[in-house]
């Protein structure tokens, strides 16, 4: 997928990614910010008690704590009613698990509704990408977006981001607490919390390249596995079995690699940390152990030192490892922009619906796809309205490209196409659609029903099986033992070439379309069936404009007008009689094709 860099997209992904999940990280932010200020007061607490209610030191507390003190009986109350400690201790304890669960609660919906206002907002906007997009695009690769990457968004937001905040202050409240006791001892702690965050700062952007490697390589493996499964029939078909693995299996080695090279990176990162903790956690006990000898630190406060100390060290390992974090969630943000700031299909702005009906004009229109060479070259010709329009040529001569020029899955690189006069750029490609019915020669049918596959447009029963009639495929379909009930697998797999073809034409029949376009799709069957479905089609579609590609000259002979093309070009014109009358390709391919009917029948 192309890279768009765009400044601020990061902002703006993430607005629509948030949208409804901001009220509950909100709560979830509080509710951790009063937990992280309960969990501060027990080291006070335990301070208090070893230093002022076992020992006899004055007690050192804020004047609203030591009125509430006072108001008991004191210190020398609270040392024969010890309970009242273990009291308040576990009142503290209940008070932040109270504020936990809450926390848990608000950050697991937050989470969630990220989860589905991602997954929604990315399946609406990929629905409405134009078709280039969506060819351009590996489909396992877009799966790995929508998926791997919505998650690890998520991820990051429930563990990481909204632990920022709790962090924040814990690490401003310990430091505040530990400078007040020992502002010579705290100096331990202001001087190595920085180098934490700086050299997670400097893995920062190691960590990003990596990653993205690694995420754009599953992306690769995603797309490998989801075309051998598709096309599992054809692997073994061919005996590819180890070809497939061999493929999968080198992809999977080199993709391993990235992996591997990346926890190498974070190993580091973490062994880095786990170094710097442990050396304050040694300066901060040896420093404070010389302090309390010479009477410069009381108990209390070594205790309650250490306290904030072990307090301080996660936090701050912990807001690296959100800074490391950081890199994967960027990447999923930026591969996420990508897709929802493609830029969608739109209309011209006066769009407008005109029937469809009418003759159908190619009009000098020459296409090319992307940057490669012109597929059609200056084609001009006209489609009679209500008439039957037959398309002939080899190979790459663009027929299929007609289809989708028609379709508007593309525009023209030059000239224009109408419809009654009207361009059909200047209609609403959802219209054009919706009249326009398409049956192509390797029909797409979904894993459902036979009757849900025909009646996918909101056709009833009766209209279900009257198309089904009309496309000879009711007979097969009874002779299933569940009927029209019965499922035809991923992608059709359990009914025949000919039988897929059958089911997708009664599909396009339900829709009722003024113009019909077969692409080769009676390919799959015998003479005698084309022939029966033609004549049902002549007899059922009597005023649609059909338009028939096929490289079998009987198909075509029943159509009021017939289209030779060759490498790109319109070679001949007119109606079925005509060409047969005159040299040209049209004549050539009906004497080699009659005689090759000929001798498979002597």
């Amino acid at each position: 997928m192309k890279e768009r860099t765009s400044k601020g997209r990061t902002g703006r992904v993430l607005r629509i990614l948030l949208r409804g999940s901001v009220r509950y990280f909100l709560l979830c932010i509080l509710a951790g910010i009063v937990l992280s200020a309960c969990e501060m007061v027990i080291p006070q607490v335990i301070r208090v008690t070893v230093d002022s209610v076992i020992g006899d030191a004055p007690v050192d507390l804020p004047g609203w704590a030591l009125s509430g003190m006072n108001a008991l009986g004191g210190s020398s109350w609270l040392r024969e009613n010890m309970w009242a400690v273990a009291v308040l201790l576990a009142g503290m304890g209940l008070l932040s698990a109270v504020f936990r669960y809450t926390s848990n609660i608000f950050n697991a919906r937050a989470g969630e509704t990220l989860v589905k206002t991602a997954r929604d907002r990315l399946y609406h906007h990929i629905q409405h990408l134009p078709w280039k997009w969506h060819a351009d695009n590996p489909t396992g690769d877009i799966i790995q977006r929508c998926t791997s990457d919505v998650e690890r968004i998520k991820n990051f937001f429930q563990e990481q981001f909204v632990a920022v905040f709790q962090i924040v202050v814990r690490i401003v409240l310990a430091l505040t607490m530990m400078t007040l006791m020992n502002a010579r001892l705290s100096i331990v702690a202001w001087v190595i919390a920085p180098v934490i965050v700086l050299y997670s700062v400097l893995f920062h952007n190691k960590i990003r390249a990596r990653f993205t490697a690694c995420d754009e390589n599953e992306g690769v493996l995603s797309t490998i596995a989801q075309e051998n499964l598709t096309g599992m029939r054809v692997v073994k078909a061919f005996g590819r079995e180890s070809y497939e693995r061999d493929r999968f299996g080198k992809q999977n080695e080199y993709y391993t690699g990235l992996w591997v090279g990346l926890c190498r990176t974070l190993s580091d990162f973490w062994a880095v940390g786990d170094g710097t903790s442990c050396l304050q956690v040694m300066l901060v006990v040896v420093l404070g152990a010389v302090l309390c000898v010479r009477g410069e630190l009381t108990a209390g406060e070594f205790i309650s030192f250490n306290f904030y100390n072990a307090m301080l060290i996660m936090p701050v390992r912990r807001l690296g490892r959100i800074i490391s974090e950081m890199s994967k969630a960027g990447v999923s943000v930026d591969r996420l922009g990508e897709v929802l700031e493609a830029e969608p299909e739109r209309d011209e702005p006066d769009a407008a619906e005109s029937p469809m009906d009418a003759d159908i004009a190619f009009e000098n229109v020459s296409f090319a796809y992307g940057d490669g060479p012109d597929v059609l070259r200056d084609v001009s010709f006209t489609i009679p309205g209500g008439k039957s329009f037959g398309i002939l040529g080899g190979t790459g001569s663009g027929k299929s490209s007609l289809l989708l020029l028609l379709c508007r899955l593309y525009a023209p690189t030059r000239g224009r196409i109408t419809v009654g006069g009207t361009d059909i750029a200047r209609m609403p490609a959802r219209w054009v659609r919706q009249n326009v019915g398409v049956v192509l020669q390797e029909p797409f049918l979904f894993s459902r029903s036979i009757e849900e596959n025909i009646g996918i447009c909101g056709a009833s029963a009766e209209e279900i099986r009257a198309a089904a009639v009309t496309a000879c495929i009711d007979g097969d379909i009874r002779r299933f033992s569940q009927g029209y009930d019965t499922v035809v697998g991923e992608r059709g797999v359990t009914l025949s070439g000919g039988q897929k073809q059958r089911v997708a034409i009664a599909r396009m029949l339900t829709k009722k379309t003024p113009v019909i376009v077969f692409d080769d799709s009676l390919s799959a069957v015998d003479t005698e069936t084309d022939e029966r479905i033609r004549r049902a089609l002549d007899r059922d579609l009597r005023g649609a404009t059909t338009v028939i590609i096929s490289h079998r000259i009987t198909t075509l002979l029943d159509c009021d007008r017939v289209l030779v093309l060759d490498k790109g070009r319109v070679s001949q014109l007119g109606a079925p009689e005509e060409l047969l009358s005159r040299p040209g390709i049209f004549r050539r391919i009906y004497d080699l094709q009659m005689s090759i009917g000929e001798e498979a029948e002597a």
